[in-house]
């Protein structure tokens, strides 16, 4: 059992995790990438800026050096943003055994190359990658709320080391062996999640809200489905499970975002004001071009696209979504 683990990510996410590790009795280096987060969190034991309320055991060390917080560390759980995977990946890999655990907590697809971040990780160099998701919003996790999440690896075995690692009378984890299906339902709920929060700020009631949720798990299905995930993984914790608390709760970034965007105002004011890496914009642009690669219907996802990056009004999008040809709802077993 390790003794000793590495949290890279300071952010809201990283902070709770961290914080439930240290109360399990662990011995917790936390790393932040701005010096001032460092000093606020040795000073005051609370993450002001992406954690407030919560105290910081004393079994959490924060650090800004990455070869530090790495050192000695029997598993590593990385707690950035999707589009920082890559690199903090290498910048990490000389500082860690090739048997070192990895346990990747950020829920997005590499935009650039529309990979996995399981994929990502393996690519640079990282052998034993686990995969945490699931319906989780850190502000609660952080206030020791019943919690329940998944893991995913290829290898049975990390995948329930990974397990005994996080699990607590507060935060249950069952394993999963489908590692692609649990990305991309963690990864895809936050196109829907911006989705259902544009309805919202249009005011267009509980019933379209019901409506894209449902419908956004099925687009959420056929491409994880196409792509090699399993479909009955997406009626799980990971897939409608995550995709319930997003599309429904004020803690979500992503609904959060799509509440404003509905209301008029303009992406990149809407970004700049969050404070926090809104991952379901990029994922909203790889995931259609793998729909459209793999030739998957996704009429929200493709709706979402243009409102953030072509402008097209929200109002329009709901007409062009609602005045699509008739069909059936179940088509060929995945919706």
């Amino acid at each position: 059992m390790a003794k000793t683990i590495a949290v890279i990510g300071a952010g809201s996410w990283g902070t709770a995790l961290a914080v439930l590790l240290a109360r399990k009795g662990f011995q917790v280096n936390l790393w932040a990438r701005r010096p001032e987060i460092v000093s606020e969190l040795d000073k005051t034991k609370e993450n002001k800026g992406y954690l407030p309320g919560v105290k910081l055991p004393a079994g959490i060390r924060p650090e800004h050096d990455l070869r530090t917080v790495s050192r000695g560390a029997d598993l590593v759980v990385l707690s950035v943003p999707s589009h920082a995977v890559r690199l903090t990946a290498r910048q990490i890999k000389n500082f860690l055994p090739q048997e070192t655990i990895i346990v990747n907590t950020a829920k997005g697809l590499e935009l650039e190359t529309k990979k996995r971040l399981s994929e990502v990780l393996a690519e640079e160099g990282f052998n034993r990658v686990a995969v945490l998701s699931g319906p989780s919003h850190a502000e609660e996790v952080g206030r020791s709320l019943p919690t329940t999440v998944v893991v995913a690896a290829a290898d049975k075995n990390t995948a329930e080391y990974v397990q005994d690692i996080f699990i607590d009378p507060t935060f249950r984890v069952y394993t999963n062996p489908d590692l692609i299906g649990v990305e991309f339902g963690g990864a895809l709920k936050n196109i829907i999640a911006l989705a259902t929060g544009i309805a919202d700020g249009l005011g267009l009631g509980d019933n379209a809200r019901a409506a894209l949720m449902t419908r956004g798990m099925a687009e959420i299905t056929r491409l994880g489905v196409a792509l090699g995930g399993k479909a009955m993984t997406f009626a799980g914790l990971s897939g409608i499970g995550d995709l319930i608390v997003t599309c429904t709760s004020m803690y979500s970034r992503n609904r959060r975002a799509g509440i404003q965007l509905g209301q008029g105002r303009p992406l990149a004011e809407v970004l700049s004001g969050m404070g926090m890496v809104v991952e379901g914009v990029r994922t909203t642009a790889a995931a259609r071009e793998l729909a459209r690669q793999h030739k998957i219907r996704m009429p929200i996802t493709e709706e979402i696209y243009r409102v953030l990056y072509e402008d097209k009004p929200a109002r329009e999008c709901v007409a062009t979504l609602m005045e699509r040809p008739r069909t059936h709802e179940v088509e060929a077993g995945i919706w």
